[in-house]
Order: structure tokens, then C-alpha cells, then sequence
């Protein structure tokens, strides 16, 4: 407060104050004096220092970390010497990220102590986290270092006290948004400023808590108290109360640092970065390099006495609570082992009686477990062991060495000749020119009568053979070697597995030899000693025997009997160890693998076995004759002939229509003929749609030849539809109403075949399109008829193009207001009517994706619910490729499907078929199907009356307006046709 009103009574006190700093401090009066910056601190050295970056320079920090994330991971480590004036990329050891840094010392040959110049904070770093960066990225730093104005630290402060001002002072500015008026910057670039965080000037609340003091003016030349301590000398101190942490911010401010422990460390402040300076060292780990100045008065004799003061105490408490938790310890461990000795006295005790008590039955008791044991050894030797020694694995494989199949000897050579064969008709379909396409043919023929001939040599061979019979075999052999040894493990074909097994099987049989005739011999001994023993114990014997010629032996035979059971019962029920499971494993597996391997051959054998048959049965037809397309050209004839009338038929019905004499009988009666004649059209189609699919199969098995030889019946164009396209279907055949209200897109009209309402749908089409629309509705309609009903999919019917417009058309069923958008707004689908209807949906999106083909424009209008319970998928654009759809860059999954063909579903199943396209969470059309909502059992579903009520009045409404409709139309065309 006195320093604030002595600047009141001079007029400009503060230069005053300025000249007297001359040598230490650069000045420019016109740009820099009471110039305002604002700033966030970043970095508190003591408390009366600290580093500060500008809030104007926010962008510039990301950027830098941004490029350094990129630059530095592939950078080269430094190595030589470092250039004290050279910014670098050092890895920060707490977040490790990259920050920009200079080299303040080199330490040793692999640590170098580095300020992080954007933050103002140091570190020491191994020089294999220093690396090279590019010159785009060595600019000036964004931290600066700040000095509070007309302030200094106290002489002779003690360490805690600095410590706490250096706390204190981060409480005031670590990242806070603080203004800075800049009053001086010395040389080394400490800018000298007064610091406010709104109306609190923070220099005046550091001198308020005594961490600091206002300097003192004297005559000389360096009149403040406040002097600049070495700039190469390192203070070292632990930190009691560290400043705040880095990582408890109340904000993520884009002003970040790295961030590092401050409590029970220190940091190191350099004055000048450039000066290597005399560096004190100390091997203590737990002490860092503190990073704050000292005035000139402050004793660094007076700080190492305290610190080496505060240490020693330390390192008493510390020992005296490792002796206190060691005293701790030690008298628990007394008292557990003199639990645990009073325990071990009464056990001793039990123990003792019972020994007392069972040498009173002692022989009994081992007499009697021995009788135990030797009758489970009986049990065992009339028990098959077969398992344990691999009997099982040794008789499959002799009943594969025996009667093993091999390769029929007519198959190598049926199978080469068949792919001549294959290759002869590959050679026919794609050949372009006839008479080259006769010699192919001819060739053909040649190879099919070859074939033929090898086919009877292979059946007869193969009926030799009893392929059921060795299969059973198999079979049966495979099931009852799994059922014991379970699934077999990879594994090559080795005969060195065979011969190991073979080796251990032997030594295993000669050991069990071994111990049985010891357990044998051990038993008959026993017998032996019993029977003499009965003389010994019988009163009418004269002969004298002693008791040690009797009894003094029974201790040994008892025990080499017991050990010889024993062994032989552990050989036979202790389970085999690691070496001899994977033995019998490797083996049982090669035994697999060549049941499966001549169960391979005997499938291979009987699936040529088929083909042969199947073939000889369609040569005997087919060999030396070509099929006969003129029941084709009969019906092509037949249709010309019933569409001429028809077209007739039309024309007479438009004559009579507009004469005079109008005779509406007349007309009846043609309208009724050409109804006729349209249904006895559409029936010949039929019937030619049946025979292209004859001839089809023909091309496809045996005479790929028929394109070729009768290109004007058209099957080649046929076949590359995929059945879809007629040639004799016309627009003008048809009795067509325009659906304009449909009709937004491309031209719609409905007309009625063989009593089915259809709607046509005409694309307009010039060369390329003609071609790109019969190549998209072949895939759709092929991934149709997979599944047909199944599919999910909108049939096609036919596809037709127009001989006097460039239009095609597709013949499709109509489904008048079925689709999802007319239903939900008229009577809403039910839960469970909900569920059927997506599942078909997701059938048919399935099933498009599967062929490869991307819907790309799925809404409420052309997905259908038939019958309010059948969803399907409809009203596709045949004009774009798949090609054309995927440049429209839409979102894919990880499996590949575009997002545009997607299902977003939320809890509510109604609401589902509202959002088909603009929901939460996303699923596949696979996904969908497989979803537990489809699985719901109809009984679980609440019937709701009301609904039902609703629905069927519904229809009924639905149903009398399309008979009115019917009504109204017919009225009208009587109207006209009596008017005219």
C-alpha cells in the first residue's frame, strides 16, 4: 500500500524506478510499457516467478502438438553433441507425449537435463527420447517467463516458507486467465510485469502472506534488493506441499503441458538456457532439481544445512516406523508359534493314542486290506486292459493295412478324359463363328464317345466293388475310437508315429509281464507261509518247529506282497502320464486321418460313380444327336400368329367404337375375343418360357453349342437374363390403365394377366442402359429365385422391350396400398404383425447382399407388408449399377455392407418400421434376421380385439371402394361408347 501511494505523489515514479534497473533490464517506452497481455500461468519457479503462455497463441499450441505427434514418432534420436541454442522434441516421461525442448545440460552420456520451452517446466531426459524436428517446427517459444513487479524474495527464507510462497502463488495463476502490464524484460528475456486476476492484484497478495518482499531502492546503480542469483547454479529442495496438479484442472483448457508429480520432487530453473553453468549433483533418487531463484542475501550454505536437517529427520521417522512395524511383526509371529506349538502338542497327543489303540489290530488291519487290494486285481485281470496298451488303435490299423481301397484303375483315366471333355465344351460355348464352331463339335463328338466308353469300363469296376461295406466299416470303426479317445488333433502323416507307438507298446506289454509275475510269485509265498504256519500252531504235531523258523519271515513277505500288488494295481488304474497319452493321441490320430482319407476316396469314387451314370443315361439320347429346337419355332409361330389377331381384334374394337352405329353387343363380343386372344397370348409365353428353360438345361450340360447354331430363337439373350427377358411380350398387347399417381419417377400402368393385377414399370433406355437394366434384373431376379417366396424380394415377372419407343419394361406384381407407409397410416401393424413384416424385409436385404447387389433406396414406400404379415422388398432401380450406387461414397460396416442399406432399430418394434433409415443404433440385414425379437413364439403375443375390430372394417371400407371404382369405370366406358 505504501509502494501504491508513493506512486500517486510522483508523477511517474515507476520510470524512475526503470532507470535505476539500467544494465539489467531492455526497455521500449513506446511499444512495450503498461503494454496488456493476457495470459494463462503454466508453470511457478517461486513466488515471486513463473512461466505464462499468451491466450492469443491457444491455435499455436495444438498445431505444434498436433505436428510433433506426427514428426516425432519416426524422428531420428540425437547423438554428438547438442546445441544448447537448438530446439528439439523430447518424450515427457509422464503422459508420453512430444513437446518441443531445449537442452540446459548434458548430464552424462545418456541423460541430458531439457526445458519444455512451451511450458517452462524441465526434465531429465536418456537421449533416446530426444529427437531431431524440421525447421518448419524451431520458432520462438509460447511460454515466456514472468517476474512479479517491484517484488523479491526475502533473504535468509527458510525452505518451508519457500515452499509454501511457491504454492501459494500457483494457487493465484496456474491456469487462470491473469493480465499481465508489462513494466521492464531483462536481457534474458524474464519479462518484469504486474499481475491481476480481475480486481486481485496477485503481487500485492504475495506480499500480503510474507512470501515475498517490496524491493528496496538505494543510491547505486543496482538500487533493488532484488538481485538475479547464478544462472548456472542448481538449488535443490523437496517440495511439502506441492503445487496443483496438472491433472486436477476444473477445465480442459487447450493450454495443456506435461504433466509431471510435483510433491516429494523438485524441478530445475535455469536463468539463462544458454549457460551450461556449474551444476551441483547429489545421487540421492528421491530429490530433483528445484526450478526457482534466490536473492543475492539468501544463503545457499544456510538452505543445504536445512535441507540436510530436514533429511536426517526424515530418515529417523522413517526408520523408527520400519523398527516399530519390524516389532510389530516379530511379536505377532510369538504369539502365532506358540499357537501353533500348543497345537502341535495335542495333535502329538491324539496321535499318540491312536497309534496305541490300532497296533492292538495292526496284523488284522493289514491282513484285511491286503485281501481288499487282491480282490480288485482279480477284477482287473478279468477286465480288458486292451485301452491302456493301445489294442483298440493296433487292431484298427490292421483292419486299414488289409482291406484298404485303393484308386479304381479306369478312374485316371475317366478323369482325364472327362476334362478333355469339360474343355471341349468350353471351347464350343465360347466360340463366335459357326463353321469353326462345326469342327469343335465334331471334336466334341470324337471325345464324347471316348467318354462314353470309359464311363462302362469305370461303372462295371466299381460294381465290383463293395464301397457300403468298407464304408460302414469305417464308419463304425471312426465312432467307436472316438467315443473312446475323443477329437483327434492336427497332425501330418507319419510313419515315425506309427513305429514309436509300436516301440512303447512293447516295452509297456514286457513291464506289465514283469510286475504281474512278481505280484505271481509274492502271493504264492504267502500261501506258502500260511501253510506252514498252520503246523506250527497245530497241538497234535510232534514235530518241533521254533518260532523263528515260522514267524520271523511274514514281516518281509507281507511287505514284498503288498508292494507287488500295489505296483500292478497303479500300472493298471493310475491314468497314463503326459509321454504315453501323446503317444497313443498321435497315433489315434493318425489312424483317423486314414480312416478319413480312404473315407474320402470311397466319396470321391461313388460321386464320379453317379456323374457316370447319370451320364451314360443322358447319352444314350443325346450321343450323335443334336436336339431339336422346333417345338420353339412352333410356338414363335403360334404367338405371331395370336398376337396378328389380337392387333386386329384391337383395331376392329377401335372401328366399331368410333362409327355411327354404334352396337354395343358387337363390342361386348369383341371385348370378350380379346380377352381370349390375350390370355391364349400370355399362355403361349408361358409355354415359351418353358421350352427356352429346356433348351437352357441343354446348353448348360451337353450342347453348349445351340446359341451358336440357332442364334434367331434368341436363347443367348434368354440365358443372360436369367430367364427374365421375352421377346414376344409387347406394350401394345396389353389392356393398361397410367397409373399417374405413381408415376413421379418413370411411367406406370396396371393392367390384369391371367386374373393377376401387375403394374409395368418403363425405363427409359438407350444402348448402354438397355444393356446395364437387363444385366441388373438377371442378379435380382436370379437371387430371387434361390429362395422365390423366401426371398424377401418383389418378383419380377417378365421383362420386355419396346420395339418402336427406347423403353423397357418390367412386368411386376401390384400390390394396391400395401406398402409400409400406407399401412402404418391407416391401421398401424400389431407387435407381433410388426415382426413378421421386418423379418421378410431383412430376408430380402439378406438376400440382395448376399448376390452382391446394394438396394440404395430403402424407405417406407417400397417396403410391402403383405397381408400385414409378409415383408418384402420392392421397387428397386434397375437403371443404376452397382457400380453407380458405390460412387455415391456411401458408409459401410466393418463387414462391408453400405450403411445406406441398413436397419436402425430402438426398443419400440413399431417405431422400427417408422425409422427404417433415421434411428440410434444400426444393424445389418443378417443382424436383423438373427435378432431374439423374431423368435418370439406367436403364443406370447396379446391379441388385441379393438385392433382386430379396427383392421377388419378397415378392409371392408378398402374392399367396397375398389368395387365401387370397378363400378364407376365401367359405367363411364358405356357412357362413351353410347355417346359415340
Amino acid at each position: 500500500m505504501a509502494q501504491r501511494r508513493a506512486r500517486k505523489r510522483s508523477a511517474d515514479p515507476e520510470r524512475s524506478l526503470r532507470t535505476r534497473f539500467s544494465g539489467i533490464v531492455q526497455m521500449d517506452e513506446d511499444m512495450h510499457y503498461n503494454k496488456v497481455e493476457d495470459v494463462v500461468g503454466s508453470h511457478v519457479e517461486d513466488a515471486v516467478t513463473f512461466w505464462a503462455q499468451s491466450i492469443s497463441r491457444n491455435k499455436d499450441i495444438m498445431k505444434i502438438g498436433c505436428s510433433l505427434s506426427e514428426v516425432c514418432p519416426h524422428a531420428n534420436s540425437v547423438f554428438g553433441n547438442l546445441d544448447p541454442k537448438k530446439i528439439y522434441g523430447g518424450l515427457f516421461s509422464e503422459d508420453k507425449c512430444w513437446y518441443r525442448c531445449k537442452v540446459l545440460k548434458i548430464i552424462s552420456d545418456e541423460k541430458c537435463l531439457v526445458r519444455y520451452i512451451d511450458y517452462g517446466n524441465t526434465e531429465i531426459l536418456n537421449r533416446s527420447d530426444i529427437v531431431e524436428i524440421p525447421l518448419d517446427l524451431q520458432f520462438s517459444s509460447v511460454a515466456k517467463k514472468y517476474r512479479l513487479w517491484g517484488l523479491q524474495i526475502p533473504s535468509g527464507q527458510e525452505v518451508t516458507q519457500f515452499d509454501q510462497g511457491r504454492t501459494f502463488l500457483g494457487s493465484l495463476i496456474f491456469e487462470k486467465e491473469i493480465k499481465m502490464r508489462i513494466k521492464a524484460t531483462y536481457q534474458d528475456g524474464t519479462v518484469i510485469a504486474q499481475a491481476e486476476y480481475g480486481s486481485v492484484d496477485i503481487g500485492e497478495e504475495v506480499a500480503k502472506k510474507g512470501f515475498a518482499e517490496k524491493c528496496k531502492l538505494t543510491s547505486s546503480t543496482n538500487t533493488c534488493e532484488e538481485k538475479k542469483s547464478d544462472p548456472g547454479q542448481l538449488v535443490l529442495r523437496n517440495l511439502k506441499s506441492p503445487i496443483p496438479s496438472w491433472g486436477h484442472r476444473s477445465n480442459q483448457s487447450a493450454f495443456t503441458r506435461p504433466k509431471g508429480r510435483l510433491s516429494g520432487r523438485m524441478t530445475l530453473d535455469l536463468k539463462n538456457e544458454n549457460d551450461a553453468g556449474n551444476h551441483v549433483t547429489f545421487p540421492k533418487e528421491n530429490l530433483a532439481v528445484g526450478d526457482f531463484n534466490l536473492g543475492s542475501n539468501v544463503s545457499l550454505a544456510k538452505i543445504k544445512q536445512d535441507q540436510k536437517l530436514i533429511e536426517e529427520n526424515e530418515r529417523l521417522k522413517t526408520e523408527k516406523e520400519v523398527l516399530l512395524e519390524s516389532y510389530k511383526v516379530l511379536e505377532s509371529k510369538v504369539e502365532q508359534t506358540a499357537q501353533e506349538l500348543q497345537q502341535e502338542k495335542a495333535t502329538t497327543m491324539d496321535l499318540t493314542k491312536h497309534l496305541e489303540s490300532i497296533l492292538k489290530t495292526h496284523v488284522g488291519t493289514r491282513m484285511e486290506n491286503l485281501a481288499a487290494k487282491v480282490e480288485i486285481l482279480k477284477e482287473i485281470r478279468r477286465v480288458n486292459i486292451s485301452v491302456r496298451f493301445g489294442n483298440d488303435l493296433s487292431d484298427a490299423m490292421q483292419v486299414l493295412d488289409e482291406e484298404c481301397f485303393t484308386t479304381p484303375a479306369s478312374l485316371p483315366e475317366l478323369e482325364r478324359i472327362w476334362a478333355e471333355y469339360s474343355l471341349a465344351q468350353e471351347n464350343i460355348q465360347t466360340c463366335e463363328n459357326v463353321s469353326e464352331g462345326n469342327i469343335l463339335i465334331a471334336k466334341r463328338n470324337e471325345v464324347q464317345q471316348k467318354l462314353n466308353m470309359a464311363v462302362e469300363v469305370f461303372i462295371l469296376e466299381v460294381d465290383e466293388l463293395p464301397l457300403n461295406k468298407r464304408l460302414k466299416t469305417l464308419q463304425d470303426l471312426s465312432t467307436s475310437l472316438e467315443a473312446v479317445y475323443g477329437q483327434a488333433k492336427e497332425g501330418t502323416n507319419s510313419e515315425e508315429t506309427l513305429k514309436k507307438f509300436y516301440d512303447w507298446k512293447c516295452d509297456k506289454r514286457e513291464e506289465f509281464t514283469n510286475v504281474r509275475s512278481e505280484t505271481e510269485v509274492s502271493l504264492q509265498r504267502l500261501v506258502a507261509w500260511f501253510q506252514n504256519t498252520v503246523k506250527a500252531f497245530d497241538l497234535s504235531v510232534e514235530e518241533s518247529r521254533t518260532s523263528e523258523d515260522t514267524i520271523s519271515s511274514l514281516d518281509e513277505i507281507l511287505e514284498k506282497t503288498e508292494s507287488s500288488v500295489c505296483k500292478e494295481l497303479e500300472i493298471s488304474l493310475v491314468e497314463q502320464g503326459d509321454a504315453d497319452k501323446e503317444i497313443i493321441l498321435n497315433t489315434y490320430s493318425q489312424v483317423l486321418q486314414k480312416i478319413r482319407s480312404e473315407e474320402r476316396l470311397i466319396a470321391a469314387i461313388q460321386s464320379k460313380y453317379e456323374d457316370s451314370i447319370e451320364f451314360k443315361k443322358q447319352i444314350i439320347e443325346c450321343l450323335n444327336k443334336n436336339p431339336n429346337v422346333d417345338h420353339l419355332l412352333s410356338i414363335k409361330k403360334t404367338l405371331k400368329n395370336l398376337k396378328a389377331r389380337l392387333r386386329w381384334k384391337l383395331v376392329e374394337k377401335n372401328n366399331l367404337e368410333e362409327s355411327d352405329d354404334y352396337d354395343g353387343s358387337e363390342i361386348e363380343k369383341i371385348k370378350q375375343e380379346i380377352a381370349q386372344l390375350r390370355n391364349s397370348v400370355f399362355q403361349e409365353i408361358y409355354r415359351e418360357r418353358e421350352e427356352y428353360e429346356k433348351l437352357n438345361s441343354l446348353v448348360q450340360k451337353w450342347f453348349p453349342e445351340l446359341p451358336l447354331l440357332y442364334p434367331e430363337i434368341g436363347l443367348l439373350k434368354y440365358m443372360n437374363s436369367g430367364g427374365l427377358l421375352t421377346m414376344s411380350l409387347e406394350r401394345d398387347l396389353l389392356d393398361a390403365e397410367p397409373m399417374k399417381e405413381l408415376s413421379s419417377k418413370r411411367p406406370l400402368v396396371c393392367s390384369e394377366v391371367n386374373g393377376q393385377i401387375i403394374l409395368l414399370k418403363g425405363y427409359s433406355v438407350d444402348v448402354d442402359t438397355e444393356a446395364r437394366v437387363i444385366q441388373r434384373a438377371a442378379a435380382y431376379h436370379r437371387a430371387w429365385r434361390k429362395a422365390k417366396e423366401e426371398s424377401g424380394l418383389l418378383p419380377l415377372i417378365f421383362l420386355f422391350l419396346c420395339k418402336s419407343d427406347p423403353m423397357a419394361y418390367l412386368m411386376v406384381p401390384y400390390y394396391p396400398r400395401a406398402n409400409l407407409s400406407a399401412v402404418q397410416a391407416s391401421v398401424p401393424l400389431t407387435s407381433e404383425e410388426a415382426l413378421k413384416v421386418m423379418k421378410g424385409v431383412a430376408q430380402g436385404l439378406h438376400t440382395l447382399h448376399k448376390a452382391d447387389i446394394i438396394h440404395g433406396s430403402l424407405h417406407q414406400n417400397n417396403v410391402f407388408a403383405l397381408n400385414r404379415e409378409q415383408g418384402i422388398v420392392g421397387d428397386f432401380d434397375f437403371t443404376k449399377s452397382v457400380l453407380s450406387v458405390q460412387n455415391q461414397k456411401f458408409e459401410t460396416n466393418e463387414d462391408g455392407i453400405p450403411k445406406v442399406d441398413q436397419f436402425h432399430l430402438d426398443h419400440n418394434v413399431k417405431s422400427l418400421l417408422y425409422s427404417l433409415i433415421y434411428c440410434r443404433s444400426s444393424m445389418t440385414a443378417e443382424q436383423v434376421l438373427n435378432a431374439e425379437c423374431f423368435l418370439v413364439p406367436k403364443g406370447k403375443s396379446t391379441p388385441n380385439p379393438e385392433k382386430d375390430t379396427e383392421y377388419t372394417q378397415y378392409k371392408e371400407k378398402e374392399e367396397l371402394k375398389m368395387e365401387n371404382l370397378d363400378k364407376y369405370k365401367e359405367k363411364t366406358r358405356n357412357d362413351e361408347a353410347n355417346s359415340d
